[in-house]
């Protein structure tokens, strides 16, 4: 790590000795070099006493050219710069001051701060960037009013914005122009937004409920505007949502969203100017998926709720980062389950934290949802705080109910409007809103790890007893956990699939606990923890039989999905098993046989609820169910009950295929995109068997396709089909996109995972290739991210080539990006969790890099993957 890095920790915290109520910024935009002055309106912080008169700025990567206190030049024996910021000593109680700084954005790889993508200049602040623009207390607890002035070329730069109302503009000197922002809100510095450019741009206006008009405008590079559409439609769809729903009215005269093409995240929710990664924005039938649609819409959604869940209130320091985006992603997942189907929306939400969080609770770098330290914040931007954030909300929200929690939301806003608060500040709000009593709840907040919910049913002479109880492994720095406030869905089902008792919530909030249902007429059938009402691993042990009738039955179709997969994965275990033993791979047994007939003959009439239920564990989720995770093991045993299923059921996939095939113009809405998930499904599973009719009809597919989504039902389907006909159709796939960045995304993914052949040594000659752009996170992530994720055997080669390759790119990375290098360093961390000889390997590639002078963000995953066990 660098000389001046600092472990920082949550109970240290200290308010700001200064606060600024105005900045006053001028970008001068010039060729090669930006000179930044910004004017600042400081005052002395009166809930600080004792503190005495010096003050850290944050700054890195400047070069100062002057700095004034009251427009006096500031002595050298006042003034102490160091790498990461500076010191003033002997200030007065109130000043102006004034810092003029110039920045190299052409220079700026990281993409942090203001910075190149392409033709335009844009930033990123969020969580410490706007210390690479000026000197500032770069922390969320000191929100300011924020006035910008921007010149540059008018040829060049012909679009300028920032945060708020333009309230001025016009020409200036040789053949330059400027434009003035005010935004009227205060805010912290890592809201701020500055872009200059040549672009595009598509236009609307939304009228909000009390009749006001608000500009929108969606503004990218020349050429790509009708990818855009779909944004703005979903902007407005989010915008009216949140007034009916929140009763949250947009506040200012216009709204604009900026796509560029390299971005570390996915988008930015900067007041009234929200950045974005091109990846969140373009969405267009030829070039973009269902779920790109679907992450489209719901990401545009996300940044606009920020505009109060994060903008008007937010968060005192970044501990509390769950503060803001746990509740915003709770939004978003409001949202998209009222604008897609429901119940696969919810499924896609659980899948996230199993497959995702799950896995992260029970690694090296497990931490609470409100962390206690870090070294490098944007390392903290994780599933845990965004994720496992949103189901805590999620809890409260069921606990108190749907109208009553909406309304301690309002209740938040309201008091704590402007303000920068904590996460116990909300769930005070929650308490005083809605009665519920949370001082227990509170410890999902506090302690990282996954509880394991264990239920045992009893019945006899009428009544049902279901014993619960509750524990939770040791994480890194916590060996012993409380006992936690688990609110558990339950309904009781008879062997017909009637229900003999509505869903409730029961809440175990001790160890172990019993609960009692009386006056049944028979053994029920138990349907517990649907809907994933918490973030738990359930070990609840249902014979064949009842998971069937769940299946079947079950009107939650989280838990008719989950009953699917229960079954599904009890047969995959002994074939993973059998794998690694080198013993008799193992049939379908009659459940699984049962519950497909039945579900093929009797489809629910969601279709993307039928393909969800046809789908198996992912191989992660199987991993997980394993002591030790044996790639190989793994991979044999999940192909192998993939084409048992597909040669037991061949003739009905067949039919779903027929039945599903594409058929009329695209549109994307819940049926049509239903369609083409079970299209999809059944074509991948019938691609198991590798024969020429399902060649044939793979390559039709992708020939007589007008949309992405049947585009890429084709290519996936000839994945691992080595031949002419997917050497033919991924040919002709490049060429026809090779101008469309975000479609060769796609190319580098399923060409990174293609098993055949030398993976290892083709990912990297395509890193080799000039024509790869490794400066663009999208690129690195398709392409590494593709090898790693899509490729696990390549990945985890036991001569360990795959891990070098991985070692070496992270390396090559981190004195550029350190963020996506530190994202990239999270793969190896896990080692642990994996048998040999997987296990030596990856750690070795770990310990290969720590051996190398590293930035903060991947010094800090590193030596979380080398540290000692929990």
């Amino acid at each position: 790590m660098t000389g001046n890095s600092q472990r920082k920790y949550r109970a240290d915290y200290r308010p700001p000795i200064y606060l600024i109520d105005t900045v006053d910024l001028d970008f001068d935009i010039r060729d090669g070099v930006i000179r930044v002055t910004a004017r600042h309106s400081v005052r002395r912080n009166p809930q600080v006493i004792g503190e005495g008169d010096r003050w850290w700025l944050d700054g890195r990567e400047l070069r100062l050219l002057s700095i004034a206190v009251d427009d006096e030049p500031v002595a050298d024996a006042a003034l102490e710069i160091t790498a990461t910021g500076l010191w003033l000593d002997g200030l007065p109680d109130r000043f102006t001051l004034t810092v003029v700084t110039e920045i190299d954005p052409e220079r700026n790889l990281s993409l942090e701060g203001l910075y190149r993508s392409g033709t335009i200049l844009c930033t990123q602040c969020e969580a410490t960037g706007f210390s690479r623009i000026t000197y500032f207390p770069d922390r969320p607890d000191v929100m300011s009013r924020y006035t910008t002035r921007v010149e540059a070329d008018a040829a060049r730069y012909p679009v300028l914005l920032s945060n708020g109302n333009c309230i001025e503009s016009g020409e200036a000197d040789h053949g330059r122009h400027y434009a003035v922002y005010d935004d009227p809100f205060a805010k912290p510095c890592y809201l701020f937004a500055l872009v200059a450019g040549d672009l595009g741009v598509i236009r609307d206006t939304f009228t909000t409920a009390s009749g006001r008009a608000v500009a929108l405008r969606v503004y990218t590079k020349h050429g790509n505007e009708d990818q855009c559409h779909h944004a703005m439609a979903s902007l407005k769809d989010a915008m009216a949502w949140d007034e009916a729903t929140y009763g949250l009215e947009y506040d200012l005269d216009s709204f604009v969203i900026v796509a560029v093409g390299s971005f570390n995240m996915g988008a930015m929710e900067n007041k009234s100017l929200n950045i974005f990664n091109t990846a969140c924005i373009f969405a267009h039938q030829n070039t973009a998926t269902d779920g790109d649609f679907a992450r489209v819409r719901d990401v545009v959604a996300h940044e606009y709720f920020h505009n109060y869940t994060g903008n008007r209130v937010t968060c005192r320091d970044w501990f509390q980062l769950s503060l803001k985006e746990g509740l915003t992603v709770y939004r978003e997942h409001q949202f998209a389950i009222d604008h897609g189907s429901p119940g696969v929306t919810r499924i896609e939400q659980v899948r996230m934290i199993r497959d995702v969080q799950f896995p992260e609770d029970a690694g090296p770098r497990a931490h609470p949802v409100r962390p206690e330290s870090y070294v490098e914040m944007n390392n903290f931007y994780t599933i845990t705080v965004y994720e496992k954030g949103a189901e805590l909300i999620r809890m409260m929200a069921r606990m108190a109910g749907r109208d009553a929690f909406t309304t301690a939301v309002k209740h938040y806003l309201d008091k704590h409007d402007g303000q920068a608060v904590t996460i116990d500040d909300f769930v005070a709000a929650v308490e005083e809103s809605t009665g519920l009593d949370l001082a227990q709840f509170r410890h999902w907040y506090g302690f990282a790890g996954t509880p394991r919910l264990r239920v045992v049913s009893r019945y006899d002479d009428g009544r049902l007893t279901l014993e619960m109880a509750q524990a939770t492994p040791a994480t890194p720095g916590q060996k012993s956990k409380p006992n936690f406030d688990i609110p558990v869905s339950v309904a009781l089902f008879d062997d017909a699939g009637r229900v003999v008792r509505e869903p409730e919530i029961v809440r175990l909030d001790k160890q172990r606990d019993t609960f009692v249902f009386e006056a049944l007429d028979q053994a029920p059938t138990v349907s517990v923890l649907r809907g994933l009402t918490a973030p738990v691993r359930l070990e609840f042990d249902q014979n064949e039989a009842a998971l069937v009738r769940l299946m079947a039955h079950d009107s939650d179709p989280v838990s008719r999905w989950d009953a699917a997969q229960s079954l599904y994965m009890a047969t995959l275990k002994v074939a993973v098993s059998a794998h690694r033993n080198a013993g008799p791979m193992p049939e379908l047994g009659a459940g699984v046989i049962e519950a497909i007939a039945t579900l093929v003959a009797d489809p629910p009439e969601d279709r993307a609820l039928l393909a969800e239920m046809l789908s198996l564990p992912s191989a992660t989720q199987i991993g997980e169910a394993f002591e030790a995770i044996d790639v190989a093991a793994v991979e044999a045993g999940r192909r192998h009950v993939k084409r048992r299923i597909a040669v037991r059921f061949e003739t009905e996939l067949w039919a779903l295929v027929d039945a599903h095939a594409p058929r009329g113009d695209y549109v994307f809405d819940r049926d049509a995109a239903g369609r083409r998930r079970v299209f999809a499904t059944a074509l991948d599973y019938l691609a198991g068997l590798n024969t020429p009719a399902i060649r044939e009809r793979a390559r039709e597919v992708f020939e007589r396709a007008d949309n992405m989504t049947d585009r890429m039902a084709a290519l996936n389907a000839l994945q691992d089909l080595p031949g002419e006909d997917r050497d033919a159709v991924r040919a002709a796939f490049a060429h026809r996109f090779a101008d469309y960045p975000l479609v060769m995304d796609k190319w580098l993914r399923l060409t990174a995972a293609t098993e055949d052949g030398d993976a290892v040594a083709r990912v990297r000659d395509l890193l080799g290739d000039a024509r790869f752009d490794f400066t663009n996170p999208n690129r690195v992530r398709a392409l590494i991210g593709g090898f790693v994720r899509g490729n696990p055997l390549a990945f985890h080669r036991e001569d360990g080539a795959g891990y070098r390759l991985v070692a070496d790119e992270i390396l090559r990375l981190d004195s550029l990006n350190p963020q996506l290098a530190a994202a990239l360093a999270g793969l190896l961390a896990p080692w642990r969790r994996y048998a040999e000889p997987y296990a030596s390997g990856m750690r070795d590639a770990l310990a290969r890099i720590g051996a190398a002078e590293l930035s903060d963000n991947t010094r800090e995953i590193v030596e979380a993957g080398l540290g000692e066990a929990a």
